[in-house]
């Protein structure tokens, strides 16, 4: 699968990879330097020969991540029951780059992609085995939710404002008499527990998969210590059905996590139908189809 972004997005493209890597790192100069064929938007990833991978910030609210991850990755990965990404070193500003950067340890697997699951419904159990292990791990000195979150693990009231503006832009698209009520249902709990670390973007394309089981959970860019609740947007993003089911009796939580869950769900799905993802049939499609499935477990749950 080719990546939708084209080389050189952001100012970076793989001559400047090598560039800084002759410059920073030159013991590995010599290895060969391409994209990886499904990238993100946060980050440039670019294979380092075959072991390897370098990662950039595509802009400065993104730089936060690459320190976190450093620092706190180690910590975690002991305790986690799937690979997560080895960051083997940290390169600095340089050849016209202004942010930090890093090299990372090559994970193999593809990205989660429904196809490539044998079993959705145990897939689902693993994917809340690996929440629940990081939940567990100790949250003392972590990063408490914030910016550097982009405010997951936060209250979704963050985005009060922007989801009631997508509600009015979306009148006859969406229910959003409905909608709204999912929103303030999520508006009215908070968390009450200790805070616990989350990963802050459980997704498909941050999930790989080797013979059909979830082997490695990767961009932890979101992550840091706090409230859990937008850890389990996957339920409704990639799960249905019993695999739904099976995700949410396997992961727990209680009711209002469960409510500001499907805020989360809701606010991410609602930004990207007003956005330019929206003028996409295949996209709206999704994404109207993760509303639909949040308001009938609102009704269900609620």
């Amino acid at each position: 699968m080719a990546s939708p972004h084209h080389d050189g997005r952001a100012g970076i493209d793989a001559g400047l990879v090598q560039r800084l890597i002759s410059a920073q790192f030159p013991q590995w100069s010599g290895l060969a330097v391409r994209p990886v064929e499904v990238d993100g938007w946060d980050n440039r990833t670019y294979r380092l020969g075959e072991a390897m991978t370098v990662r950039l910030p595509t802009a400065a609210g993104y730089v936060p991540a690459v320190e976190k991850e450093h620092r706190w990755l180690p910590v975690l990965a002991p305790s986690l029951p799937v690979a997560v990404p080895p960051v083997l070193a940290l390169g600095a500003p340089g050849e016209g780059y202004p942010h930090p950067w890093s090299v990372r340890r090559w994970l193999p697997g593809e990205t989660a992609a429904r196809g490539r699951v044998d079993d959705l419904a145990g897939f689902a159990v693993s994917v809340a085995e690996f929440v629940r292990a990081l939940q567990r791990c100790d949250a003392t000195g972590g990063p408490l939710a914030g910016a550097h979150s982009f405010y997951r693990g936060a209250s979704p009231a963050h985005y009060d404002e922007e989801t009631r503006r997508c509600l009015a832009a979306l009148e006859g698209r969406v229910d959003t008499d409905r909608a709204r009520a999912v929103w303030d249902a999520a508006l009215a709990t908070e968390w009450r527990g200790a805070p616990v670390w989350f990963h802050g973007d459980i997704a498909s394309g941050n999930l790989l998969v080797e013979d059909g089981e979830l082997s490695a959970v990767i961009d932890f860019g979101t992550s840091g210590v706090g409230d859990p609740a937008c850890d389990l947007v996957i339920a409704w993003g990639m799960f249905s059905g019993e695999s739904r089911e099976a995700f949410r009796q396997a992961v727990g939580q209680d009711g209002g996590t469960w409510a500001r869950a499907r805020g989360w769900a809701l606010w991410k799905s609602l930004l990207n139908l007003t956005g330019d993802d929206g003028t996409d049939p295949r996209w709206t499609a999704d994404e109207q189809r993760v509303v639909d499935a949040v308001l009938a477990d609102h009704e269900r749950f609620a």
